[in-house]
């Protein structure tokens, strides 16, 4: 049978629902991706230089998107869809740990390669899977940065000893929450207060108290968008701010977030994979967001920089591989070995272990200053030096 002129891969994101607006994020920066793949750019990255895919007679790729609508149930089965209908090569997807959970245990099923280049639950690259990949950190990589940022405060005289924890019940905040609670133990400190909700919250406000009053100096938070807004809105009503707000991304690290908090948000430190002042010290960086900015008048942001990548590290991988055969592919994928100088991302690269996770990448943390994120660790390069403790909104 005579293979099709465009090469397809299947994405499965949120495009309505409450993470509409991260879904739409993530589909510009796919789609500038593959003009960059299908086209010819005078830039430092895989495919850039050359037109479509050389080792597969310039072929084309064709990026077909699914609206999992934010649903674990929902995302299984477009995927399945994009696999069995529209017989994609691959997928990738989803933003969330906990559709991505589904997402790519049908692709498994079916022996599709499926890479995320965004969920971060530590579990998924836990499975055994032959067929799953992900680009970015997990957990344990990025809550471990917040602890060499305390250990780093510690020692200049800040005291950190109680911690809290306020988190939704999904795999994301789950499995985050453990990873936490041990580091906690070994910092030393301690947990003085666990706040555990299912999303989407009609309010935190009870939680928050909860937290005022253990004293915790270090909160740690993890919530999309909607949450994330109500974690800032009701601090805010209790006139109170901890030492550090400390969130593991998702909500707290997407334009629509900043817009709707203002200067409430100011002072939150995130994880994040990728920060925009990341062009100073690496020039591919601005180059892309400004093409990214050309394209569609504003910045890349954390979120839609992973997906830009992971496209790109698929496409990699397809061309290297020389064929739309799923096996071929899912070989290439396992023999990537990109250099960092080759990506937008800090990382030092791209190279898959036996569970598909992706070695060689790192992670920044970013803290809110004026309304916008700045790098702030690792020290190499920090834009900003960490506000800790944050100003007091009470004086207490």
């Amino acid at each position: 049978m005579r293979e099709e002129k465009v090469i397809k891969i299947g994405a499965v994101y949120p495009f309505t629902g409450s993470l509409a607006t991260v879904g739409e994020d993530i589909r510009k920066a796919i789609d500038l991706a593959v003009s960059i793949i299908n086209n010819s750019y005078d830039l430092p990255l895989p495919l850039a230089r050359t037109i479509g895919l050389p080792l597969l007679d310039n072929r084309k790729i064709k990026v077909i998107y699914g609206d999992s609508q934010g649903s674990s149930a929902i995302g299984r089965e477009v995927a399945e869809r994009l696999i069995v209908k529209e017989k994609v090569a691959v997928l990738i997807g989803c933003y969330q740990s906990s559709v991505t959970l589904q997402a790519s245990t049908i692709a498994e099923e079916k022996k599709v390669p499926f890479l995320t280049p965004e969920a971060s639950a530590p579990s998924l690259t836990e499975r055994n899977y032959q067929f799953f990949f992900r680009t970015a950190p997990n957990d344990h990589l990025y809550t471990e940065l917040f602890f060499e940022l305390f250990h780093y405060l510690k020692n200049r005289g800040r005291e950190i000893k109680k911690f809290a924890i306020l988190t939704e019940d999904s795999i994301f905040g789950l499995e985050a929450a453990v990873i936490e609670q041990n580091l906690i133990r070994k910092f030393p400190g301690e947990l003085v207060e666990l706040e555990m909700y299912s999303p989407p919250a009609a309010s935190l406000l009870g939680e928050l108290i909860k937290i005022r009053k253990s004293k915790a100096q270090a909160v740690f938070g993890h919530q999309f968008l909607s949450d994330a807004i109500q974690v800032v809105q009701s601090l805010k009503r209790l006139n109170w701010f901890p030492d550090g707000l400390v969130v593991q991304n998702a909500g707290y690290t997407i334009p629509e977030f900043l817009e709707a908090v203002g200067e409430d948000g100011n002072y939150i430190i995130s994880r994040v994979a990728w920060a925009l002042g990341l062009g100073k010290v690496k020039p591919v960086v601005t180059e892309v967001n400004e093409l990214y900015r050309l394209k569609y008048h504003e910045d890349l942001n954390e979120t839609s920089a992973r997906s830009f990548t992971g496209l790109l590290v698929l496409a990699d991988a397809i061309n290297r591989a020389g064929s739309t055969n799923r096996d071929e592919i899912t070989r290439a994928l396992r023999q990537t070995n990109l250099p960092g100088k080759n990506l937008i991302m800090p990382w030092r690269g791209v190279r898959f272990d036996s569970n598909g996770q992706n070695v060689l990448a790192d992670a920044l943390l970013a803290q809110i200053i004026n309304k916008e994120y700045k790098i702030i660790w690792p020290l190499s390069v920090a834009e900003s030096p960490v506000v800790w403790p944050a100003p007091k909104r009470d004086g207490k």
